[in-house]
């Protein structure tokens, strides 16, 4: 078993994989002709109909399977690898749709392989890790209350560009040097 500071935790919409940009490119293909187009992520408050047409588009396993890459992600998972932090996916589930959990368990194997281990979650913040990268400013809260010593590295997008938080680095992509100081002072501990 691997000790706490081995291990390293990455999320995979937005941070792994990039969600945002292929629902918005799914949403393009549905948008009706003189209809405006919808550049933002897909939030609670989106229009109805905006949010009926993301949910048919997350139906599918294999739009999930076929998510792009995230280069910020992929950037902090190459250094992990480098440093020997043992990589485990950590991932939100969502309730209703068992297309999600298999689709992204497609992906993870043909991207990263059937080694890698995968917890699927509603509750990151029951899962332990020295490092947990992910971009969604509500899961890394939950994860931070109990690990004063950890540290998050959140992939930059335009949905947490205002967040800020002791332990947490945004990682831009012109700061991979910070990152890779904080992940290897980590291991060390």
């Amino acid at each position: 078993m691997p000790r706490v500071e081995d291990i390293a935790l990455f999320d995979m919409d937005g941070t792994l994989c990039g969600y945002d940009e292929a629902l918005l490119r799914k949403l393009e293909e549905l948008r009706s002709t003189g209809e405006p187009v919808w550049d933002m992520p897909v939030t609670d408050d989106a229009p109805g109909y905006i949010r009926k047409r993301a949910d048919m588009i997350r139906r599918s396993e294999e739009w999930w399977e076929s998510l792009p890459k995230f280069q910020l992600g992929w950037d902090v998972l190459e250094i992990a690898r480098e440093l020997g932090y043992k990589i485990m996916i950590l991932t939100q589930g969502p309730r209703s749709n068992p297309y999600a959990w298999s689709g992204k368990k497609k992906w993870i194997d043909k991207n990263l392989g059937q080694n890698v281990d995968l917890t699927i979650t509603r509750d990151k913040g029951l899962v332990y890790g020295r490092v947990l990268v992910d971009d969604f400013p509500k899961y890394i809260e939950r994860w931070l209350t109990w690990r004063g010593r950890a540290r998050v590295i959140m992939p930059a997008n335009k949905s947490n560009a205002n967040f800020t938080h002791p332990q947490v680095i945004r990682y831009d992509g012109s700061n991979l040097d910070e990152v890779r100081k904080v992940m290897k002072k980590l291991r060390r501990l």
